[in-house]
């Protein structure tokens, strides 16, 4: 036996599981095959926003919030309804235990922070009882995802745990039924950038015995052809033939295959997550790069064929029935047409390297940039940069812009200058028919996007809100929501529901937990929720 604990993947949810064993008097291998550039994975990309339950942060604000009212959002979203469901649904109901009590005094305890004013991701449908945040409940870590990560890393220089980076596992070894370690490849050495495409040379082989092998690998974002053999046609259409990654393109689902190759059960693969949002990064670090928009309400969301979208398929409300909406078009793309005015207090973009003050934890950059005239500095940099952008002083000029960015010109002038005007003559009054306009005003109710997140309600077509921004919307793959079947200690099951002996999943290989704990809709926030969560729980298990 080489150690107690082999961890395949080096990302948030197998640091969280070696940091739990160590604190168990585990010894722990941790393998990973890319180089200690990348330790942390995933989360080093992420914005760092956690899903929790009735913190100070949102009673500080105003936000009145309960488990209860937590559990009927994440029920009404997640719409359970298949029966290999169980697990999943015991999972969302420990993770809202875990994120309305322990979660927030025990990441505290270990120094992580979180910006004052509470985030309000996914805002849902047009039921109470439907999908959807019924309060912000999106709390940025201080650091965005290395601020997240911070408390975790040190693990790996811990005494009790070896780093074997670039070991990249090809099998899962099996002894009479149980999982009894790993064996694969040794690749090259690479000092290539973080996030950015590592050689595949082969230099060697292993072969690493343990009591217990945790599969922390990520999802499939990276890999479109495992996307696409997973997408769920029926349900929200052809995939598009463009995607941009939210990911590297080692995150390529191959542990999840090699997994369910030694007798694990994979469910709900067609379960996915992935944005309507997505840009072409002007300055792209891994292939195919995409980096979302988190957009306020106020951007006006055309179709390819430059029909207005109708609720829920709002900026920010559900996102898995506009990216159906959007696919129904038989086109894979769609539009806002905003103002800079909406652009500057608005538009923030997802990742930890796009939001340097956040990530830096710095106040002074954070106030300059967020709160001097003009959109933040990375916001701007697209806007300048991006090959997703047009900008112009009249529409009909940004309506000829925005048709030479695609291959036929679908898009007509004077059909979206109508929807454009009739959505501008609803601000006359205080109250309004359009949905959206309503949506706006409501926004601005909570105080927290009305100082910071949503711009004042303007004519889309005043002059003195310009100039006019049109903005081309990729699909961008992110989160796989199915995953490796598993019970409450993190314990992969086989097909019949039964513990494989010595084989435990966490984070996004699992679903998050049990193969899904979010069903078909996530509320934000609850991915790194759910690797921290599924990662202490294996390692306070195996």
């Amino acid at each position: 036996m080489d150690t107690d604990i082999l961890i395949i993947g080096a990302g948030l949810a197998g640091l969280v599981a070696a940091h739990q064993a160590v604190a168990r008097g585990r010894r722990v291998i941790i393998v990973d095959q890319e180089g200690p550039q990348n330790l942390g994975g995933q989360a080093f990309w992420s914005l760092g926003g956690l899903f929790m339950i009735d913190t100070p942060e949102q009673r500080r604000v105003g936000l009145r919030d309960s488990r209860e009212l937590a559990e009927a959002d994440w029920l009404g979203s997640a719409q359970f309804d298949r029966p290999e469901d169980a697990w999943p649904r015991k999972w969302a109901s420990a993770y809202l235990d875990f994120a309305a009590g322990e979660m927030r005094p025990w990441l505290h305890g270990m120094g992580m922070r979180w910006f004052p004013v509470v985030g309000w991701a996914e805002r849902g449908g047009e039921q109470a009882h439907g999908h959807g945040n019924s309060v912000p409940r999106f709390h940025l870590t201080w650091g965005t995802g290395p601020g997240v990560l911070e408390p975790f890393l040190p693990i790996a220089e811990h005494a009790s745990v070896e780093m074997r980076y670039r070991h990249r596992v090809t099998s899962l070894i099996t002894e009479g039924g149980a999982v009894v370690g790993a064996s694969g490849n040794v690749l090259e050495p690479s000092d290539v950038p973080q996030g950015a495409s590592s050689p595949r040379g082969v230099v060697g082989d292993f072969e690493i015995r343990a009591e217990s092998v945790i599969v922390a690998s990520g999802g499939i974002g990276g890999n479109h052809d495992l996307v696409r053999q997973h997408w769920p046609v029926e349900r929200l259409g052809t995939p598009p033939d463009f995607m941009v990654s939210g990911v590297p393109d080692h995150v390529d689902g191959q542990m999840q295959v090699t997994a369910t190759e030694a007798g694990a059960s994979l469910i709900n693969g067609d379960r996915m997550w992935h944005y309507t949002e997505g840009l072409r990064n002007w300055d792209p670090i891994w292939p195919l790069h995409g980096i979302r928009i988190l957009p306020g309400p106020s951007s006006m969301w055309f179709d390819a064929l430059g029909q207005r979208m109708e609720a829920p398929c709002l900026p920010g409300f559900d996102t898995l029935s506009t990216l159906k909406r959007i696919l129904s078009t038989g086109h894979g793309h769609s539009w806002f047409i905003l103002t800079q005015k909406i652009i500057e207090k608005e538009f923030a973009l997802s990742g930890s390297e796009q939001n340097e003050d956040f990530t830096s934890k710095s106040w002074k950059l954070l106030l300059t940039d967020r709160l001097s005239k003009g959109a933040p500095k990375a916001v701007e940099a697209f806007k300048q940069h991006g090959e997703d952008f047009v900008i112009a002083d009249d529409l009909e000029t940004l309506v000829e812009g925005m048709n030479a960015k695609t291959d036929e010109a679908l898009l007509d002038a004077a059909a979206i200058r109508q929807q454009i005007e009739a959505r501008d003559a609803q601000l006359g009054n205080k109250v309004a028919k359009d949905a959206q306009i309503t949506a706006i005003r409501g926004a601005r109710a909570y105080l927290g996007d009305k100082l910071i997140r949503v711009a004042k309600p303007h004519r889309i077509l005043d002059p003195s809100a310009g100039p006019l921004i049109g903005v081309k919307l990729n699909i961008l793959t992110r989160k796989s929501l199915g995953g490796l079947h598993t019970d409450l200690e993190s314990q992969s099951l086989d097909a019949s529901g039964n513990p494989i002996p010595g084989l435990y999943a966490v984070g996004e290989v699992a679903g998050f937990g049990g193969g899904g704990y979010h069903g078909y809709n996530a509320l934000e926030g609850t991915f790194l929720g759910g690797c921290v969560f599924s990662g202490r729980q294996a390692g306070r298990s195996a």
